[in-house]
């Protein structure tokens, strides 16, 4: 009979990153004035759940990224902003916001 045990394998680590461009237009034509950046950032939480197949109390938004939807004012958004998410293992989902080197 052959022998049952297996090989020990490499653990794949579960965290996964990636980037992503979130088109934020709608966001400046549905809400009303006083509630674009707002909604702008439950846009944002709404992609990264819907494309990193996460929780929303799950999704962790950097302060960096917050205050970049919001620089210009709650009625002047961005028309679209460059993220970079990552999912660890636990469920956690980071998103931060991608600058340009």
């Amino acid at each position: 009979m052959a022998d049952k045990r297996t090989k020990p394998t490499a653990r794949r680590s579960e965290e996964l990153e990636r980037e992503y461009v979130i088109p934020l237009r709608a966001s400046r034509h549905q809400p009303s004035r006083r509630r674009r950046a707002g909604h702008a950032v439950e846009t944002v939480r709404r992609f990264v759940v819907r494309h990193m197949k996460g929780r929303p109390e799950d999704v962790w938004i950097d302060p960096r990224l917050n205050e970049h939807l919001w620089e210009r004012g709650i009625q002047h958004i961005p028309s679209r902003v460059r993220v970079k998410a990552i999912r660890f293992e636990d469920g956690l989902i980071e998103v931060d916001l991608l600058v340009a080197e």
